[in-house]
């Protein structure tokens, strides 16, 4: 007798050559109804205040140290490079807008999600993967409880409320450390440095950078805990599923900022000096 469950599907006589597509597509609608089941529970009482405060800590805790030593460097990198180039056409005085901004809309975004999806989510995912295999996921849908209301809603929402955070820090640090790495070391003047930044900067910059957060964060919880939900099977199928969910993750947000950009580019003017 064939085994029972998602293999028996797979190797049907006459279907395999359509397995690939007919799973990429049923993968993505999962992951899509997942994202609508997440939102339409969200404003379900009771919230689960406490779980939600856990989640959010623990996201905290594994990126935060890992956020800000990040951004020193990557500021740095971006202040140089963009330092040397603007003394070879002759125009520092824009040194700290270039640099500033393009932390701002993409450097602290992109960061703030690798770290949550890599560090955050990949926690999340093994979490929800072992009680998967240990079948705790289907005695809660037995016992009539909304598995997507008590686990994974507050896992999401602390996932965007720490990117949130984490894009303000890496913003931070990374105009600070670009500052520090083009006045002290390539001699820029602090004044013109300042004075670009503001001259050019504008709040919708600030606004897209926290919606590129807020969307990078959800996408990093739901994707973490779909994952999690549907492992192989066994432990080693929840290793595979962590290492899924860290990569879908990264190949969504990337996808997903070039988006977002070229509509913020196309909606929002540039200031004029």
């Amino acid at each position: 007798m064939p085994p029972r469950g998602r293999g028996v599907a797979v190797n049907s006589p006459g279907s395999s050559h359509r397995v690939p597509a007919s799973a990429a597509f049923a993968q993505v609608g999962r992951l899509a109804t997942l994202s609508w089941e997440v939102l339409r529970a969200v404003p379900r009482r009771p919230f689960q205040v406490r779980e939600w405060v856990q989640q959010a800590w623990l996201f905290a805790s594994v990126t935060i140290l890992p956020t800000a030593l990040v951004a020193i460097p990557f500021g740095a990198v971006i202040a140089m490079q963009l330092g040397s180039l603007t003394q070879q056409i002759g125009a520092q005085s824009f040194t700290g807008a270039a640099s500033a901004l393009s932390i701002l809309q993409q450097a602290s975004p992109l960061i703030t999600a690798l770290l949550v999806a890599g560090a955050g989510g990949s926690a999340v995912c093994a979490d929800i993967g072992a009680r998967t295999i240990r079948e705790e996921i289907d005695a809660m849908e037995v016992l009539g409880v909304s598995v997507v209301h008590r686990l994974i809603v507050p896992r999401v929402l602390g996932a965007v409320f720490v990117a949130l955070l984490l894009n303000g820090l890496v913003s931070v640090v990374g105009v600070a450390g670009g500052y520090f790495f083009n006045v002290v070391l390539q001699g820029g003047t602090p004044g013109a440095y300042l004075a670009s930044f503001n001259a050019l900067a504008q709040l919708p910059d600030l606004y897209v950078s926290e919606l590129k957060a807020l969307i990078y964060g959800f996408v990093a919880g739901v994707v973490a805990a779909y994952r999690g939900l549907h492992p192989a099977g066994g432990p080693k199928g929840v290793g595979d599923a962590v290492n899924q969910a860290v990569v879908i993750t990264f190949l969504l947000l990337f996808a997903i900022n070039l988006v977002i950009t070229g509509i913020y580019l196309q909606l929002v003017p540039p200031k004029e000096l």
